[in-house]
């Protein structure tokens, strides 16, 4: 956006310290959209101001795999692989698994092994212990699957960096399919297939999809080898692929990975299947949750996602592998219940991490006035949520923030790394793996993780604050994009229903801000360890129930716990708060502004 754009509403530092501008300046586009398709003019803006074209708006408000699902040899390696696994397949071959331990590994590993259950197939899984193994396929796990009996190894969001362990594995016969989405550098590990759609000389196009999206169509292609194979019959009919739409969509959400093209079409479509409720591991998940609504984006990125990640920061990821696998209720129930109390375990240890990483962050900001990454390092931080943390402090300061857990024995410190829009971190993390600066590391543009020795944490720093400098000037990480202004009696459930049309709304697909101008904060009070809980009144008396997550702390937080007899402009995103069952739509709080 230019700089001579005027801020909306003259707010040019809110008290999140961001410039708002209007998210569109087109108004005629909206217009186009609103009139060719028979469209309200307020959904018309929405589209226009993500990018969506008058031509483009029927299919983009009906996504569906029949018009967006590329052809499979489309990637590089893609039939290579479906040929490798089908061959396997029919001829009784061992397979060895090894994903990641996060909701799009383990969701991932659970597509294949389901598919592969149903084609008269199984696997060995081998998902590494976030803390003893850490991240990617290791020499010890290669030499478990081969000790089982494994010819052929498949690795499902990992591998694409690991070099050693896969030539390891070669060297002990075992064949190599490797399914992956980060970021690849050009000399790729010994394998049979690399599929990787960021692989360099991949010409797909379909980048953004996270690796469960991948492997979806690593399925179709082998459901199709297996047909011209002739494996099929009545006895041993081909599986419906459909249903693992469920397991997509929990991923593409909790990847953050950006909900256009092909992963509009997953998630539109997963919810669907997520509300039939066919996968019992996560109809108990959800039970156990206490959520009673339809499944949507919020409730797999913020219900659901915590609670099969925390399997794999506080114990170990099986257990949300064989949920998401099993079909015995009263054993589904069972691991729900686990994944509840490690969720809950995992907040608190969250929390203490977060406190201890905010104050070392300060420490650094006090040296300066701004800095353009945040690269925080401590004993005693578990390594299972310091990912956790980094979104946390991203959130903070709006700037790249690592955090890391130091090993003290070996003299390194491992970490995650959470990442603002328009700052490529996947790619800073290769570059300063290819200047030696780094043991190991690697991600997409969004998160990224690695390992650095201890003694050169101020070499990493200095490299990223340079590395990332521009790129976050130039990404203009410090505006606030803004849909339109509204008053609270214009807050409706009609309203809410219409900006559905337009969703689902998530990473690269933004979730319309309004901003509420000149009302009061006439209620407002902490809700659990981070959040305030406030109402807001326009000038007329009509009321909107809000709330600002993980504001405790923070200038926005305290204006609204303090600053009731002065009106505040007011922004966020508008939801369906359906308490008790009366349904009304609420605010996300996002940010605010004093009235100059």
């Amino acid at each position: 956006m230019s700089e001579q754009t005027p801020a909306f509403l003259g707010v040019e530092q809110s008290l999140t310290g961001r410039r708002w501008q209007a998210r569109l300046n087109n108004t005629r586009l909206a217009q186009a959209i609103a009139q060719t398709h028979d469209l309200p003019e307020i959904l018309g803006r929405v589209l226009a101001g993500r990018g969506v074209g008058v031509d483009e708006a029927e299919a983009f408000l009906s996504p569906t795999l029949r018009t967006l699902m590329p052809r499979p040899d489309s990637f590089r390696d893609m039939e290579t692989g479906a040929a490798r696994l089908a061959r396997a397949i029919v001829s009784g071959e061992a397979i060895g698994i090894i994903s990641d331990y996060d909701v799009d590994g383990v969701s991932s590993a659970a597509l294949m092994l389901r598919f592969l259950r149903a084609v008269g197939s199984d696997a060995r899984v081998h998902i590494p212990d976030r803390l003893t193994e850490g991240y990617g396929p290791s020499q010890k796990a290669v030499d478990e699957l081969k000790g089982q009996g494994a010819s052929l190894l498949v690795t499902l969001d990992c591998g694409v960096l690991s070099h050693d362990p896969l030539a390891h594995a070669a060297r002990l016969g075992l064949e190599t399919i490797i399914v992956d989405h980060h970021q690849a550098a050009a000399d790729l590990p010994r394998a049979e297939a690399v599929i990787n759609p960021n692989r360099q000389d991949d010409v797909s196009g379909q980048g953004h999809l996270c690796a469960a999206g991948v492997t979806f169509i690593l399925l179709a292609a082998t459901a199709r080898a297996l047909r011209s194979l002739g494996h099929f019959s009545d006895s041993r009919p081909e599986p419906n692929l459909l249903h693992g739409l469920d397991l997509v969509a929990l991923a593409t959400v909790c990847d953050v990975v950006p909900l256009r093209g092909l992963n509009r079409a997953y998630v539109t479509q997963g919810l669907k299947v997520m509300a039939q409720r066919q996968t019992i591991g996560l109809a108990a998940l959800a039970d156990g949750a206490r959520l009673r609504r339809a499944p949507d984006v919020y409730a797999l990125g913020f219900v659901l996602g915590p609670r099969l990640n925390a399997a794999g920061r506080i114990g170990h990821a099986g257990e949300a592998l064989e949920l998401l696998t099993t079909h015995d209720k009263g054993r589904a129930a069972q691991l729900a219940q686990a994944l509840e109390a490690q969720n809950r375990e995992r907040q608190e240890v969250e929390l203490r991490v977060v406190d201890q990483a905010v104050a070392q962050a300060e420490a650094n900001l006090g040296r300066t006035a701004s800095l353009p990454s945040l690269v925080v390092a401590a004993r005693g931080w578990h390594p299972g949520v310091v990912g956790l943390a980094a979104a946390r402090l991203k959130e903070r300061y709006q700037v790249p923030s690592f955090v890391l857990a130091v090993d003290p024995e070996k003299g390194t410190a491992t970490g995650s790394g959470r990442s603002v829009a328009g700052v490529d971190l996947g790619r800073a993390v290769r570059a300063a793996l290819e200047q030696g600066l780094i043991v190991k590391g690697g991600g997409h543009a969004m998160a990224a993780g690695l390992t650095v020795e201890t003694e050169r944490l101020a070499d990493l720093r200095a490299f990223l604050e340079q590395e990332l400098g521009a790129e976050l000037s130039a990404a203009a990480a410090r505006s606030f994009a803004v849909d339109g202004a509204l008053t609270a009696s214009g807050a409706t459930l009609d309203l809410l229903e219409l900006l559905d049309q337009a969703g689902p709304y998530g990473a690269g697909h933004p979730a319309p801000v309004f901003v509420f101008p000149a009302h009061r904060v006439v209620y407002a009070d902490p809700a659990g360890s981070d959040h305030i809980r406030c109402t807001l009144a326009a000038a007329d008396g009509a009321r909107l129930k809000a709330i600002a997550f993980r504001a405790m702390g923070t200038d926005l937080g305290e204006a609204l716990l303090s600053e009731r007899q002065f009106p505040l402009h007011v922004a966020g995103r508008l939801t369906l708060d359906d308490w008790n069952g009366n349904r009304a739509a609420s605010l996300m709080i996002e940010d605010a502004a004093r009235m100059t």
